[in-house]
C-alpha cells in the first residue's frame, strides 16, 4: 500500500508547492532578478517592478517570472511589458533569458542581447536577402528554450544580435514550448525559431522587421504555428525548412520581402500549411523548392509581386483548394523539373497564366476555375516539354489562348470559354506537342483548336 501512495503523494505535493507557491519582488525583496530567481522554489513567482534591469538571466525548474501591473495595452504590447525591461548591454555569449523546464516568463521587454547592427539590416532589406548566410541556429538568442518545456507570453523581443526567441530540442527530451502573445521584432535572426526536433505551440505573435523569417523552422522542427502576424521580415513571413513539418494554420503574412510563406530543403520538409493570408510580398505569396513536399491547402494569395503559389527546383506539393487573386505572375507556377497535384483551386485577375507549367514539370490539373478579364497570356501554360494530365477545369477568358501546350497532356472534361470570339485559340498546340482530349468544350476564341506543325492532337471520343 505505501508503494502505491507515494506517486500520488508526490504529485500532490508538487500541485500544492505549484498552486501556493511565494511571490520574490525586485527590487523589494531582493536587489537583482538573478538574485530572487536563485532564492525561489518550484511554484514560485518572482514580480518584477517597472525599470530596466541589465541582466543576463537563467530561470530554475517551475518558477514563473512576471512584470508587476495588470494587463492595460501600451503602445505594442502590454504597458507592463514594456515598462519591465531586460537589457542585455550588447553582450551575446549567452541568452538574455535562458528558460528552464516548467518556468513561465510574462511580460517583459527583453533587448540589447548582442549587437543589432541597423547599417547590416538596411543593406539586407535592399538586397532582399539574397545575400544572407548561415541562416538559422541557436547562438544567443533574447530568449532561450533549450531542451526544456516552458511558456513564454507578453513578451517584446527586439534589437538583438540573434533570433528573438529560440526554441531548440533536445535528444531523448521532449521540448514543447507555449509562445504566444509576444512581439519579436528587429532582431539580426529570425522573430522566432523553432529547432532541433522541438515542438509547441506558436500561437498570437507578431513577428516584423527581423532579419531572417517572421518566423522559422529548421532541423526537424513540428511545431503547430497558429494565427501569428508576420510582416515586412527581410526574408519569409514564415520559413519552413531542413526536414521540419509543422502545421502552419491561419497566419497572415504580408509586406516580407521575400514569400509570405516559403518552405525548403529536402523531401523530408513536409509542412502542411493551411488556411492562411500571404498577399503583396515581394516574391509568391506561398514558395516551396529544393524537394519539399507541402500540403498547401485552403490558402489565399494575392497581390504578391510573383505568383500566388509558387513551386520550384523538384518540390513535390499538393496545392488543393486556395484562393491566388491578382498576383503579378502565376496564380499557381511550376517548374523546374517539380511534380505536383494542383486540385479545386479558383485563380482570378492574375497578370500572367492562371497556371503554368513552364518547364519539365509534371502535374494534374483538376477541378480547378481560372479567370482573367483581359491580358495577353494563355490561362494555362504547359511548356518547356512539361507533362499534365487537365481534367474537368473551367477557364473563363485568356488572351492568346485558353490552354497552350508545349509538351504532353492529356485533356478530359475541361470547359474553356474566350471573352472574344474574334481572337485568340481555344486549345493550341505548338511544334512537338502531343495531347488526347475528350469531352472537352471550346467556344468564345476566334479558333477552337490550333495545331501547329509537328504537333498532334487526338480526339478520344472520335
Amino acid at each position: 500500500m505505501k508503494t502505491l501512495l507515494a506517486p500520488a503523494a508526490c504529485a500532490v505535493s508538487f500541485v500544492l508547492s505549484c498552486a501556493f507557491g511565494a511571490d520574490l519582488r525586485v527590487p523589494m525583496d531582493h536587489a537583482t532578478i538573478q538574485a530572487a530567481i536563485d532564492a525561489a522554489s518550484l511554484g514560485d513567482r518572482v514580480v518584477v517592478a517597472p525599470g530596466i534591469y541589465q541582466e543576463h538571466l537563467t530561470l530554475k525548474a517551475g518558477v514563473t517570472l512576471k512584470s508587476a501591473g495588470d494587463d492595460s495595452p501600451g503602445k505594442l504590447g502590454l504597458r507592463r511589458a514594456e515598462e519591465t525591461i531586460i537589457d542585455g548591454g550588447h553582450k551575446g555569449e549567452a541568452p538574455g533569458v535562458a528558460m528552464a523546464e516548467g518556468s513561465v516568463i510574462d511580460g517583459f521587454t527583453v533587448r540589447n542581447v548582442g549587437r543589432y547592427d541597423e547599417t547590416l539590416w538596411e543593406k539586407h532589406w535592399e538586397e532582399r536577402g539574397e545575400n544572407q548566410e548561415d541562416i538559422g541556429g541557436f547562438r544567443a538568442p533574447g530568449i532561450g528554450v533549450d531542451g526544456v518545456s516552458c511558456q513564454i507570453t507578453h513578451c517584446l523581443v527586439h534589437h538583438n544580435g540573434h533570433t528573438g526567441i529560440a526554441v531548440r530540442g533536445a535528444k531523448e527530451t521532449q521540448t514543447h514550448a507555449l509562445v504566444t502573445h509576444n512581439l519579436a521584432f528587429r532582431n539580426m535572426g529570425g522573430g522566432i525559431g523553432i529547432m532541433g526536433g522541438a515542438s509547441g505551440i506558436i500561437r498570437k505573435n507578431r513577428c516584423f522587421e527581423n532579419f531572417h523569417a517572421g518566423i522559422g523552422h529548421s532541423d526537424q522542427a513540428i511545431p503547430l504555428v497558429i494565427e501569428n502576424e508576420c510582416y515586412q521580415n527581410i526574408r519569409a513571413g514564415i520559413g519552413v525548412s531542413e526536414g521540419s513539418s509543422p502545421v502552419v494554420r491561419l497566419n497572415h503574412c504580408y509586406r516580407n520581402r521575400r514569400a509570405g510563406i516559403g518552405i525548403r530543403t529536402g523531401a523530408k520538409t513536409r509542412p502542411v500549411i493551411e488556411g492562411n493570408h500571404c498577399h503583396h510580398n515581394g516574391m509568391a505569396g506561398i514558395g516551396t523548392k529544393e524537394e519539399a513536399e507541402p500540403i498547401i491547402r485552403n490558402n489565399r494569395c494575392e497581390n504578391n509581386e510573383s505568383a500566388g503559389i509558387g513551386v520550384q527546383l523538384a518540390a513535390r506539393p499538393l496545392i488543393v483548394d486556395n484562393q491566388c487573386m491578382d498576383n503579378g505572375q502565376a496564380g499557381i507556377g511550376m517548374r523546374a523539373g517539380c511534380e505536383g497535384i494542383i486540385w479545386k483551386n479558383h485563380c482570378a485577375g492574375n497578370q500572367l497564366v492562371a497556371i503554368g507549367l513552364p518547364e519539365e514539370a509534371r502535374a494534374i490539373i483538376a477541378e480547378n476555375h481560372l479567370s482573367r478579364a483581359g491580358g495577353m497570356p494563355p490561362l494555362v501554360a504547359i511548356r518547356g516539354g512539361s507533362e499534365a494530365i487537365v481534367a474537368r477545369n473551367t477557364l473563363n477568358g485568356g488572351g492568346v489562348a485558353g490552354l497552350l501546350l508545349e509538351g504532353q497532356a492529356i485533356l478530359v472534361g475541361n470547359k474553356i470559354k474566350g471573352a472574344n470570339d474574334k481572337f485568340g485559340q481555344g486549345l493550341w498546340l505548338w511544334k512537338g506537342s502531343k495531347a488526347v482530349g475528350q469531352a472537352n468544350q471550346i467556344e468564345g476564341f476566334q479558333q477552337p483548336i490550333k495545331v501547329s506543325d509537328g504537333a498532334s492532337f487526338i480526339e478520344g471520343d472520335r
